[in-house]
């Protein structure tokens, strides 16, 4: 089982005025990482963000997978998001779409039906 934190305390830095690249990972300890799926990105040899990036924090109780392809598996789903023109996204798109739904679920009278559909809510 692992979660996901929206900041993370720890930060990296490089030598230069770029941010860390992106999908460096940070081990704090055996369950807690730092994940930045914002940051410079090698291949474009800069960083197309306005702010300086936050690692998002990655958290695990128990997991039979290594820190590395856990991080790599949320570092993928960050790139999912097909109604963005950016190629990465902050957090994995299944959060992202979960917090947009709850956005509008909101407002929703507590006797009222939902509809189910995600294409409701887009």
């Amino acid at each position: 089982m692992s979660w996901i934190t929206n900041s993370e305390g720890a930060r990296l830095f490089r030598p230069g005025n770029a941010p860390p690249l992106r999908g460096t990972l940070l081990s704090l300890d055996q369950h807690e990482m730092a994940l930045y799926t914002n940051g410079s990105i090698e291949f474009y040899s800069t960083y197309p963000g306005m702010y300086v990036p936050q690692p998002i924090g990655i958290r695990s109780v128990h997991s039979s997978r290594s820190p590395r392809d856990r991080a790599s598996e949320i570092l993928a789903l960050t790139k999912m998001n097909w109604n963005q023109t950016r190629l990465d996204g902050r957090v994995p798109v299944t959060l992202r779409t979960a917090n947009q739904v709850k956005a509008v679920l909101r407002f929703c009278p507590p006797n009222e039906a939902v509809a189910t559909r995600y294409a409701h809510y887009m």
